[in-house]
């Protein structure tokens, strides 16, 4: 059982570093993106080797995050995590000094590995430090943190790449970790230790085995076509083992990693599903967006970051009302309304087409944002109100691992989809693509596309190769609003969250 902390004598202080903490791990998740095609010229490396810089953060810190109850538990929630700052802010030092790529491999999965303890235990350090009665309001900052940094990832990103140098998307977060480091040693109180709780290794290293096998299974089944390639079968054999495995031992044993009673915990199982469709809807078009300004629209980098920027604003703002509304509305109305924002941003943008203005991309972004943060406080405050204090650690572990797998899952869909669909769609128009068809004789294709010319093949091809792409945009924007429209049935198993 994890203890519980004493009360913080300046609370407000101790949940702003808190926060401040989680907000430089959760923006370390995108701000790399950007970038990756400067750091592949700087270390010389190929498009599947650079997608390491990436891969190897989320799946140290899916691995790790699991481990947070037993640590706070064993050594204390203070102790766990300033060390996990710590060494989240000199891995982000060595992320920036790398000089080649296995060095930048190396420093990530330190730095994912550190971080991973951030979220869940400021999760369980917020809804501690104050009265059940703050819990709505206080979820609401906390969103900020977890959610708010992916958005606002690739626009610091962009900007710090395209005015300064790429390995100053590391080099930041050294004063805001430092500041962070000295405001939870000054402020965060420390809970009870339990030094004879023991870690279930074996739980562990089959949680391990198959979390790490499932996230590079979805992180390069695309680029190795799936199950055709020997070596995604293998990782798909991988993850089934070591989850089935996990999940044998887990009711069986007597003291497990994770305790399997906590998925039925009313309000808390429905939660976690709702949390995993979350992760699955609201994280592709974050990744689907910069490549689909820079590539189809042309649009430099700093550009980019500026116009996924009211998204972040959008996700802001509806955090705050989220934590105001919630013990108004009630978090049906509330879950309802951010699914429902979600499904018309997607559907507005599956509508796109290689000639979108700026004006659609922003107030889209910005109902995408609304919508996502208008989720997110009630579905914490529902589900976190059926638990008792010393779940609470597990509790966010376990949340935060499933947002993880649902992120991971619906960026590896939407990417297949992409590819498929703009690759089918690029077959059937050059099937048409002759000089008696239709787009012959319209009449600025007549002045360019000479298919008699190397130059107006080329022409030709790239107007195809875009048309192509936006279908396929299209086609993933229009899976995302259906799936959106898929999940509102599930609000009316909602729970009320427990009188006080």
């Amino acid at each position: 059982m994890n203890g519980i902390a004493v009360p913080a004598k300046h609370p407000a202080l101790a949940a702003g570093f808190t926060i401040l903490a989680t907000i430089l791990y959760s923006i370390d998740w995108t701000i790399a993106s950007v970038a990756l095609p400067h750091m592949r010229g700087a270390f010389s490396a190929t498009q599947d080797q650079i997608s390491w810089v990436i891969t190897s953060y989320i799946v140290a810190s899916a691995i790790m995050i699991p481990t947070a109850g037993f640590m706070s538990a064993r050594f204390g929630r203070k102790r766990v995590f300033v060390s996990a700052v710590a060494g989240f802010t000199l891995a982000s030092m060595a992320c920036g000094l790398a000089d080649s790529l296995a060095a930048e491999v190396v420093a990530r999965i330190v730095q994912g590995m550190s971080g991973a303890f951030l979220i869940p235990l400021s999760q369980a350090i917020v809804l501690d430090t104050y009265p059940p009665e703050k819990h709505t309001q206080m979820m609401g900052w906390f969103g900020v943190g977890s959610v708010f940094g992916p958005v606002i990832g690739p626009a610091l990103g962009g900007y710090l790449t395209e005015y300064a140098d790429w390995r100053w998307i590391f080099f930041i977060n050294l004063p805001f970790g430092i500041v962070a480091l000295l405001g939870v040693l000054a402020f965060l109180p420390e809970t009870k230790r339990d030094p004879g709780k023991k870690l279930d290794w074996f739980g562990f290293a089959v949680l391990a085995l198959g979390i790490g096998a499932l996230q590079m299974m979805l992180d390069r089944g695309e680029r190795h076509d799936w199950f055709e390639s020997p070596e995604i079968v293998a990782l798909t054999a991988l993850a089934a083992l070591g989850l089935y495995l996990f999940a044998a031992h887990s009711l069986t044993t007597r003291q497990p990693f994770l305790d399997p009673r906590l998925p039925l915990v009313r309000g808390f199982g429905l939660g976690l599903a709702f949390v995993f469709l979350y992760g699955l809807l609201t994280v592709p078009p974050m990744v689907l967006m910069p490549p689909f300004m820079q590539d189809l629209r042309g649009m430099p980098v700093d550009t980019i970051g500026l116009l996924q920027a009211p998204r972040g604003f959008g996700l802001l703002l509806s955090m705050f009302a989220g934590g105001m509304l919630t013990n108004v509305l009630g978090a049906r109305v509330l879950v309802g309304f951010g699914f429902g924002s979600l499904a018309l941003s997607c559907a507005e943008m599956s509508s796109w087409t290689t000639e979108v203005g700026a004006w659609p991309i922003v107030w889209s972004g910005f109902l995408q944002g609304v919508g996502a943060g208008i989720i997110w406080v009630p579905l914490q405050s529902v589900g976190f109100a059926w638990l008792k204090p010393a779940q609470r650690t597990e509790a966010a572990a376990v949340l935060n691992l499933v947002r993880s797998l649902g992120s991971s899952i619906g960026v590896s869909v939407a990417l297949t989809m992409f590819t498929r669909s703009a690759t089918t769609a690029r077959s059937q128009m050059v099937e048409h693509l002759t000089p008696i068809g239709a787009a012959f004789r319209h009449a600025d294709a007549i002045r360019g596309w000479e298919l008699a010319s190397l130059e107006g093949l080329a022409q030709a091809q790239r107007q195809v190769e875009l048309q192509a792409a936006m279908i396929g945009y299209n086609n993933d924007f229009l899976m995302l609003a259906c799936g959106a429209l898929l999940a509102l049935p599930l609000l009316l198993f909602l729970p009320k969250p427990p009188k006080r």
